[in-house]
C-alpha cells in the first residue's frame, strides 16, 4: 500500500471509530518548536552547557542532582519549566480535538511527554494519562507525604552554569522539592497522581470494549518504548487500529497504519482526505 492509500485508510479509520485513543511521545512536540534529544548529541544540541560537563540526558535527569545539589537539578528543570510554559501547541493538537467533535467521538490521551501541552490545547484533565508524570506538578524529594501541588513556581536558570536561581521547597518540610516526574534510576517518584489518571483511562476502556477504537500514536521512538508498547498492547487487545505516525520508526505489524511522517504532516495529510468527503 503507498503513502497516498495510507491515508485514505486512516481517514476511514477515524471516520467510523466510536473513540479515539491519542498516543504521544517527543516526536509529537518537535512540530511545536521543542528540541528532538534523540541520542546524546541530539540533547547536546539543545543544551551545549551539558557536553562541555559531559553530561548526557540521563545523567541531567537524575533524581540524584536534587540530592546532592538541588540548584543543579532544578537548572535542567527550571529550564524546561520555563520553555513548556512559552511554548504554543502545534495546529496537529486542534486538529485532533476537531475530529473528536466532528465525527462525536469519545477521547482520551496517553503521552510520555511532561510538557502539559495536551492541557494547554483544551483537552480534558481528566481525559489525559501522562505515564512519566508532569513538569507542571511538584512533590517532596524525600518524600515526607505523598502530596503533589501545582508547580507555581518562577524558576530562573543561569544559561552559562544550567544552574536555578531559586530552588522551590516543599510546603510541608521546607526541604528542596522536585518535579513529580518518573526520572531515569528514580527512587522517589511518587506515582499517586499517574496512578489515578490510569484507573480513569481503564474506565474508559471497559466502557468502549467491543467498539470501533482507533488509536492514534505520534512521535513515539523505539529507545523508550512506553507509548509504542501501550499502543500495540490496545491494538491487540481491543481489536483496535493503529496509525502509528513516526518519521523514522514508522513499521508496525499487519492491520495497523504505518505512517513515516512527522506528527503534524501526518495529521495534516489524514485531514486533508477528511475535508474532501
Amino acid at each position: 500500500m503507498n503513502l497516498i492509500d495510507r491515508f485514505e485508510h486512516a481517514a476511514d479509520s477515524i471516520r467510523h471509530a466510536n473513540a479515539l485513543i491519542i498516543t504521544a511521545g517527543a516526536g509529537m512536540g518537535v512540530d511545536s518548536g521543542l528540541p528532538d534529544f534523540r541520542g546524546d548529541q541530539g540533547f547536546w544540541n539543545a543544551y551545549p552547557m551539558y557536553e562541555r560537563l559531559g553530561i548526557n540526558f540521563i545523567g541531567a535527569a537524575n533524581p540524584a542532582n536534587f540530592e546532592g545539589d538541588p540548584a543543579f537539578g532544578w537548572g535542567f528543570y527550571g529550564h524546561r519549566t520555563n520553555l513548556y510554559r512559552a511554548t504554543e501547541p502545534h495546529r496537529g493538537f486542534l486538529i485532533l480535538k476537531d475530529w473528536v467533535k466532528r465525527y462525536d467521538m469519545e477521547c482520551f490521551v496517553i503521552t510520555s511527554n511532561v510538557d502539559g501541552q495536551f492541557q494547554k490545547a483544551g483537552y480534558a484533565e481528566d481525559q489525559i494519562l501522562e505515564v512519566h508524570g508532569s513538569i507542571h506538578h511538584l512533590q517532596c524529594l524525600t518524600p515526607c507525604a505523598d502530596d503533589i501541588w501545582d508547580n507555581l513556581e518562577n524558576i530562573p536558570v543561569d544559561p552559562k552554569t544550567m544552574r536555578a536561581e531559586h530552588v522551590p521547597q516543599c510546603r510541608h518540610c521546607n526541604r528542596p522539592a522536585r518535579p513529580n516526574i518518573l526520572m531515569f534510576g528514580d527512587y522517589s517518584w511518587l506515582s499517586n497522581r499517574t496512578r489515578g489518571q490510569e484507573i480513569r483511562f481503564d474506565y474508559f476502556l471497559h466502557q468502549h470494549k467491543g467498539q470501533a477504537l482507533v488509536v492514534i500514536e505520534m512521535g513515539a521512538g523505539t529507545a523508550i518504548p512506553t507509548i509504542r508498547h501501550m499502543s500495540e498492547t490496545i491494538g491487540q487487545r481491543f481489536n483496535a487500529t493503529v496509525i502509528r505516525v513516526n518519521p523514522r520508526e514508522a513499521h508496525i505489524g499487519n492491520g495497523h497504519i504505518p505512517l513515516p511522517c512527522g506528527a503534524l504532516e501526518g495529521l495534516t495529510e489524514i485531514e486533508n482526505v477528511l475535508a474532501r468527503r
